[in-house]
């Protein structure tokens, strides 16, 4: 005799659960692996963008960890938090790298890390994300055009206010051709981070972390 209709249900009902079990204990597996190695590469990214503005020869504490966060929506341009790594050698401040988000891009908002020495002098700025146009405003990343490291060595003085803006609005800033908007968006935005830089300065610097050992690139395993 087969077996009962009763019992090849129970039966597939079984297996379907084990089979769901087994899959969702994957997925879970799979998922937290994943995202382990996402955060690694993140942070190993961060710290090769951080050591590209302020250079390890530079400062002596662990940068990543000595930070703060701080919120200022008029001059940094997001409502978020914005973490704040601080360069000290020999406990004397070197400099700061944050992040800052110029709201008005072409294609949306444009997220920047800019690295101020403590002299109020930019280090150097990079592109943390963007939306803009391909063969246009894209121009503003690195790897597209060296338009970004015009930055470095300009301050609040060099130029003057009149000078932070692109050269079509009378600044020394080159734009681009057939993209103005993107160019504009981001030195606004970095105007504006050095004026809270230079406004909020010591207070940056003010509260101190346990200094820990400065970070290297891990590597992510495989698996």
């Amino acid at each position: 005799m087969g077996k009962s209709p009763f019992i090849n249900i129970i039966t597939s009902t079984i297996l379907l659960a084990l089979f769901a079990i087994v899959g969702t204990g994957l997925v879970a597996y799979t998922f937290e692996n994943t995202e382990e190695r996402i955060k690694l590469n993140e942070k190993n990214a961060l710290l090769r963008s951080l050591h590209a503005l302020i250079p390890p020869e530079k400062h002596d504490n662990d940068i990543f960890h000595d930070s703060l966060q701080v919120t200022m929506p008029a001059m940094l341009g997001t409502s978020d938090l914005v973490t704040v790594y601080r360069a000290r050698k020999n406990g004397e401040p070197v400099a700061v790298a944050l992040t800052a988000v110029a709201p008005n891009g072409y294609s949306g908002a444009i997220k920047l890390l800019i690295g101020i020495l403590y002299d109020g002098t930019l280090a150097g700025v990079r592109i943390v994300t963007h939306h803009e146009t391909p063969g246009l405003g894209d121009a503003i990343e690195e790897t597209r055009s060296d338009w970004v490291l015009s930055f470095s060595g300009k301050s609040l003085e060099n130029p003057n206010k009149a000078g932070w803006k692109v050269k079509k609005d009378g600044g020394v800033f080159d734009q681009f051709t057939g993209a103005t908007i993107t160019p504009r968006a981001v030195v606004k935005a970095v105007h504006k981070a050095l004026l809270y830089y230079n406004q909020e300065r010591d207070k940056l610097f003010s509260f101190r972390k346990e200094p820990k050992p400065k970070p290297t690139l891990e590597k992510s395993s495989e698996t």
